[in-house]
């Protein structure tokens, strides 16, 4: 853009610099200087002041006084032109000049409708010259070939007003801008506009220019600049001044163009199977029970006893299929229990005839409110001698759920996992509740569902859990799940059967996300790969940005906390687990037992084994880390040791809680500690009949001692804890084997050994503070 400065518009215009001075302070609300630059906006606010107060009612008297200006010269230069010539010259010259006269007249005409008429002092001698000049030029030229003098005259012609224009666009403005409305007026555009819009988009959409907008913004009283955004009111009433219809433009997002929310026609529904949450208090037997439904045994290969994992489980009942989640019972698994009973029709509440409702069973029963799931209660250990069925109905009474023989709608059924009894009746209740609810889906559109569980599979990447709502999942779709995309690849079953499509109330394991998905997550079957993947990085966005002004943005509520925070100690803590859920629970759990003067603030948590970026992490900020499940890599161990980093490892979360919360009050005080005495690696499996699995190891460091405790490591993940039971050099029998040299080792229980397992061989010690 060319400056143009305050005394230049001044001369143009023929006013003072200090009016222009005025029109800005009183108009613009600015103090300029006469050699300052002015702007677009402030160009067009002096130029329709100074032509609003320069305006006159036509222009008659101007024209008839300049007609008189212009004509009265001609004879005397006709006459001087003639002087000494002889008649017949005259005689020949006359067709001619009476040819050539009308042309500067023509000339005239036309220069007559670009003068600069809104200029308070019009140089009019100066376009006297120039008509001289050309009457002159015309008079030289009619010995000339009449084609030739016609060329040279429209050449002139328009390169006249070509200058006229040029000279004379500023002035023309407000005729153009006049022609312009009569011709919208006639024929109105109509534009779409959003919520908000800048000045230049609204200018383009009004087929107008950015200063016709900001001008028409400037006489309704707001001052705007091309990049400046409105809101849709005070952009529809720029876009009437235009005589523009306006409409509102509905803007659709990328979730709405990709994920299909449309409500099922009643035809295309069909029934669907009942989906069943198993809640209930830990220890109580939930997965007892479940595991004497599935005829499967499960408890056993689980930590503590506890249920580590949601797990979803399809069975058969009298030919129809029901579809089984298996909570955690531990307070700390809340979030996981509340996302199992939201996507559920029926939650078996499960309370032990000996003792009765606990914290949990409330936690379970508030959950199940919340989702408005239905309730049947199964009172289990009914074999058990202190077993009292009647107290437990007493209790159920207190959290508005009455039994049904008691005049209420809760059915509480009778049951003991171990005896099998009452196990039928339970189902039979099952079945004929899911009957009356009368559940059903469409198959027959995109899948849509929940993740129920995500892991990290180091062989396969990410592995998600997910239940089928709504639709059919097939093999191939591409999925959006939280901040996660991808095709699946492999879908599998309950029974580990590879399936090529899953439908409503199906849960299916799957691979193929780029990424570990947070259980919970809603997942969508979509058919665009290239929007999804914008949706997601999307989505990554906007929680990078939410997490960024939760920590950051200060209001006047939370401006005393803020203030107070500098006064409370914090625990910093690192969560490693091997799946995604425990990751969670822990963080959960942990963040719960901040107290008023130490605050528990868990600064990462993420899937997978410790690796060396979690050292550094903790290591810069002085943070423990806390692992589930999983064991560190070498490299982690090595950098931990001589970075002096805490790390606690864990498979039961009630020592991670109880040990973390001991620490915090000051009150730890363990009196035995774990001793790492070395690693090996195994390198061959051998299997002998009458003894059963050797691991043919190799001693990476440290020893190998016969009796010790031994941890069997998976890819980064515990798979079993065990003791050593029997060491060989060769066909020796020895006690302990030393780094660098290779042995067989076999494990007192677990016989599942694979190649490249890693045993980490330690023993629990006495020590005092």
């Amino acid at each position: 853009m060319i400056k143009y400065k305050v005394k230049d518009i001044a001369n143009d215009l023929g006013v003072q610099n200090k009016k222009i001075t005025e029109i800005l302070e009183k108009y613009c609300g600015v103090t300029k200087k006469t050699m300052m630059s002015l702007t677009e906006s402030e160009i067009d606010v002096i130029i329709d002041v100074v032509t609003r107060e320069n305006s006159v009612p036509n222009f008659d008297k101007y024209f008839e006084a300049r007609n008189a200006k212009l004509d009265k010269p001609e004879p005397e230069k006709k006459a001087a032109k003639t002087e000494g010539k002889a008649d017949a010259q005259d005689k020949k010259a006359d067709k001619p000049e009476e040819k050539t006269e009308d042309k500067p007249a023509q000339s005239k005409q036309r220069k007559r409708k670009v003068i600069d008429t809104r200029q308070t002092n019009v140089d009019v001698e100066r376009y006297n010259s120039k008509y001289d000049d050309l009457a002159s030029d015309t008079s030289k030229s009619r010995s000339t070939d009449r084609d030739h003098t016609t060329k040279k005259q429209k050449f002139s012609n328009r390169t006249q007003k070509q200058r006229g224009r040029r000279q004379g666009k500023r002035e023309t403005e407000a005729e153009r801008l006049k022609r312009i409305a009569m011709e919208r007026k006639q024929k109105p555009i109509t534009v779409e506009i959003p919520d908000e819009i800048t000045v230049n988009e609204l200018a383009l959409r009004l087929k107008a220019t950015v200063a016709e907008v900001v001008k028409k913004a400037f006489l309704m009283g707001t001052m705007v600049t091309a990049t400046d955004t409105i809101d849709f009111d005070t952009a529809s009433l720029i876009a009437m001044e235009f005589h523009a219809k306006v409409e509102k433009e509905v803007v659709v997002t990328i979730e709405e163009k990709l994920i299909d929310d449309s409500e099922d026609d009643e035809a295309n529904l069909v029934g669907r199977a009942p989906v069943v949450v198993v809640m209930g208090h830990v220890d109580h037997g939930k997965t007892s029970i479940l595991d004497a439904i599935r005829h499967a045994n499960v408890t056993a290969g689980e930590a503590g006893g506890i249920t580590q994992h949601i797990g979803a489980y399809r069975v058969q009942i009298d030919g129809k299929p029901i579809t089984f989640l298996d909570t955690p019972g531990h307070e700390a698994f809340t979030t996981m229990r509340a996302r199992g009973a939201q996507v559920t029709d029926i939650a078996i509440l499960v309370v032990a005839a000996d003792d009765g409702i606990m914290p949990q069973t409330v936690e379970a029963i508030n959950h199940a409110k919340a989702a408005g799931v239905s309730v049947i209660v199964a009172i289990n250990k009914m074999d058990k001698d202190g077993a009292n069925p009647e107290q437990v109905k007493q209790q159920l009474t207190e959290y508005e759920l009455v039994p049904e023989e008691w005049g209420g709608d809760t059915p509480c059924i009778p049951v003991s996992a171990k005896t099998k009894m009452g196990l039928d009746d339970l189902l039979e209740m099952v079945a004929l509740v899911a009957e009356m609810k009368e559940l059903r889906a469409n198959p027959d559109r995109a899948a849509k569902g929940t993740v129920i569980e995500a892991r990290l599979d180091k062989g396969r990447g990410p592995v998600a859990t997910v239940l089928v709502q709504n639709g059919t999942l097939h093999k191939g779709d591409i999925i959006i799940a939280g901040t996660s995309v991808g095709r699946v690849r492999v879908m599998m079953n309950d029974k580990g059967e590879r399936v090529q499509e899953a439908g409503p109330s199906v849960p299916v394991e799957i691979t193929g996300l780029d990424e570990v998905p947070l259980g919970g997550d809603t997942f969508d079957a979509v058919s665009d790969e290239r929007l999804a993947r914008t949706l997601v990085e999307q989505r990554k966005s906007e929680k990078k940005e939410e997490i960024f002004n939760a920590q950051t943005k200060v209001t006047l509520d939370n401006l005393f906390d803020q203030l107070k925070l500098g006064e409370v100690k914090e625990l910093q803590i690192i969560v490693k687990a091997d799946v995604q859920g425990s990751v969670e629970a822990v963080k959960q759990s942990l963040e719960k037992l901040s107290n008023e003067e130490v605050r528990v603030n868990v600064i990462h948590g993420a899937v997978g084994a410790i690796n060396e970026s979690d050292v550094m992490l903790a290591d810069a900020s002085g943070a423990i880390i806390v692992g589930f499940n999983v064991r560190p890599d070498a490299v982690a161990s090595a950098n931990a040791e001589r970075s002096g980093v805490d790390m606690r490892l864990y498979s039961v979360i009630y020592d991670c809680i109880n040990e973390i919360e001991a620490a915090m009050k000051g009150m730890l005080a363990p009196k035995t500690r774990e001793v790492v005495l070395g690693m090996a690696e195994c390198r061959n499996v051998i299997k002998i009949k009458s003894v059963g699995t050797i691991a043919g190891s190799y001693v990476k460091s440290g020893k190998i001692q016969r009796g010790a405790k031994v941890r069997v490591i998976r890819d980064g993940i515990v798979i079993a804890d065990d003791a050593i039971g029997s060491l060989q050099r060769f066909k020796d029998a020895v006690k302990e084997v030393n780094e660098g040299y290779e042995c067989g080792i076999g494990l007192e229980k677990f016989n599942d050994l694979k190649e490249n397992d890693m045993f980490e061989v330690y023993t629990i010690e006495e020590y005092r503070d």
